[in-house]
């Protein structure tokens, strides 16, 4: 059984992915802020933890990490709250959380990124040019760290039901794909200690999720 810490764990991935660990005997933590999210989380076979980004420090977050054997970081401002929330988020926070695994001590990162394809070639806001640059430091800065890092750059998220196939790789065309198929694909990479340091991308496709993921480990 692996323990897993979700930062972002009330978000739409976060949810997900808590309670596919939860249905294959794994223990996911999942980090949050909201009191009124707390039963939700538990219902999704999830222990709640509750803390934000935004106040934690890097001890108090460690603390909170401690014992895990894999982090995965989902969390997202989601556009809301701007430009400088988006910093302090998807930015500033994943700064946060890489410090916190090194301090307690847990090597295994999933980072879930951005494609850098997304709304290409479409009018775009300030707060979108913002938000795909913050995505692409923060992919910067878990690569260049020393953790055993994964960062999965899906595609347009959709909230369909999952098929269960994807199309995963080092470099593929853009697309959409299920928020439940990224979620069945972090579980993938987390029962795959041999999937490691790499960017993969991911769209709907026709391959079983299990079998892209496994294209991809290291022999």
């Amino acid at each position: 059984m692996s323990q897993v810490f979700i930062v972002g764990g009330a978000g739409k991935i976060g949810r997900r992915l808590s309670q596919q660990l939860s249905r294959n005997g794994h223990q996911a933590l999942a980090l949050y802020r909201n009191p009124e999210q707390t039963e939700e989380l538990k219902s999704l076979g999830a222990i709640p933890v509750q803390g934000s980004l935004l106040e934690l420090d890097v001890d108090a977050l460690a603390a909170l990490m401690a014992g895990s054997d894999v982090v995965v970081f989902s969390a997202g401002a989601g556009g809301k709250g701007g430009p400088q929330m988006t910093n302090a988020i998807d930015g500033q926070g994943l700064e946060l959380a890489v410090a916190a695994a090194r301090k307690a001590a847990v090597a295994r990162f999933l980072l879930v990124s951005a494609f850098p394809e997304a709304s290409r070639g479409k009018q775009v806001s300030e707060t979108f040019e913002n938000y795909m640059a913050v995505k692409k430091r923060a992919d910067v800065h878990l690569a260049e760290s020393d953790l055993d890092w994964i960062i999965l750059r899906p595609g347009t998220l959709l909230d369909t039901v999952g098929t269960g196939k994807v199309r995963a790789g080092l470099a593929i065309p853009y697309g959409e794909v299920s928020r439940d198929d990224v979620a069945a694909t972090l579980l993938e990479i987390i029962l795959r200690p041999n999937v490691s340091r790499v960017i993969i991308e991911l769209t709907q496709g026709d391959t079983p999720i299990g079998e892209s993921v496994q294209q991809l480990a290291r022999s």
